[in-house]
């Protein structure tokens, strides 16, 4: 990770628009702030200034050449490389966020600046001389729409997919604007109801089971992660509502159940116990979900990718690659019956 210590670099943002006496309003998300002169948002990477929405999310704080299983992928290009990359910043407060450092940016208990301006054009260049995606995670991507273009507008001719691992905290007007962009998205559903995800976020629900819906409208392909945070999302019956929500929107939605490591400010709580996972996997099944994961805790088992029809194995995981993968052009070669995902090593 980068350990530049600056000032941000600023730069003339999307999604701004006056609300009066010099007065700068941000619809990037649902918060809408409402920016005085030299105010920044609650994303602390938005501000007014003299009268214009500036960003400081064109920035690669962090360039890593990772697994596609990582983010987690399981039915995006298995066995691919994604260059992922950074911009300081995030929408929510999430007391166990383990990038904490780069996503609590200008808050109170939060991380000096990080980063240099990024070079769209020799990112690029790079993700297509190592064969691989560009992913922007670990903070909030959502925040960096104006970043996702620039990449875009270069990885297009070259065949670079793009895509985000994110909390889907978004009006609908940038999602229409980013969608086009992307190739997949992979967005945390944190809790079950606005109580719950407000005491950990700060930020609603609404909004972000809103964005699965619309990304998918848009023709993204989704898969949803959702941590088990202790005395929030690893109560089974939280777990049961969201499993049987994602269950309504599509059967074949991948649901990612991921472990809980202790960090930030619940450094002291215990990871999440093996049995309370495999019992989040149950219940996912049980609401009709056909692809329920774990990537840790249960071993390959967890990873695994079995056809719902005939119980083949179609696609086996190690902790973080893809170590045989038989779907035949989107379809289970045991029944033929459709796999959804992006299978190919192309753009599908």
């Amino acid at each position: 990770m980068t350990t530049v210590r600056q000032e941000p670099s600023w730069r003339p943002a999307l999604f701004g628009e006056p609300s009066g006496e010099g007065r700068v309003r941000c619809t990037l998300c649902p918060f809408r702030c409402d920016l005085a002169e030299g105010r920044t948002g609650a994303c602390q990477v938005r501000r007014n200034h003299e009268g214009a929405l500036e960003t400081a999310t064109f920035t690669a704080a962090a360039v890593h050449l990772d697994a596609v299983e990582r983010k987690p992928f399981y039915h995006v290009r298995p066995g691919s490389r994604i260059l992922t990359i950074a911009s300081p910043g995030c929408t929510f407060r999430c007391d166990y966020c383990i990038n904490h450092r780069l996503s609590q940016y200008g808050r109170a208990d939060g991380s000096p600046w990080r980063g240099d301006p990024a070079d769209p054009a020799a990112l690029v260049a790079r993700a297509a001389e190592e064969g691989a995606a560009l992913g922007l995670s670990y903070a909030e991507p959502g925040l960096a729409p104006e970043l996702t273009l620039a990449l875009a507008e270069q990885a297009a001719p070259l065949g670079v997919p793009i895509v985000w691992k994110s909390n889907g905290f978004l009006t609908r007007r940038a999602i229409r604007l980013v969608a086009p962009a992307l190739l997949a998205v992979n967005i945390d559903i944190k809790a079950a109801d606005d109580t719950a995800h407000l005491g950990l976020t700060g930020a609603p629900l609404g909004p972000v089971l809103e964005a699965v819906e619309l990304f998918r409208e848009a023709g993204v392909w989704v898969e949803v992660s959702t941590p088990l945070i202790p005395g929030v999302s690893d109560d089974p019956a939280q777990l049961a509502v969201i499993a049987r929500r994602l269950a309504a929107v599509d059967p074949g939605l991948p649901w990612h159940l991921l472990r809980f490591t202790p960090d930030f400010r619940m450094a002291s709580a215990a990871p999440t116990p093996p049995a309370r996972l495999r019992a989040g996997r149950d219940l996912g099944k049980e609401a009709g979900l056909h692809y329920v994961y774990v990537e840790r805790a249960l071993g390959e088992d967890g990873r695994t990718t079995t056809c719902p029809v005939c119980a083949k194995a179609l696609v086996r995981r190690g902790l973080w690659s893809t170590l045989t993968n038989e779907v035949v052009s989107g379809e289970c070669p045991g029944c033929a019956h459709p796999v959804p995902g992006c299978w190919g090593t192309d753009v599908d």
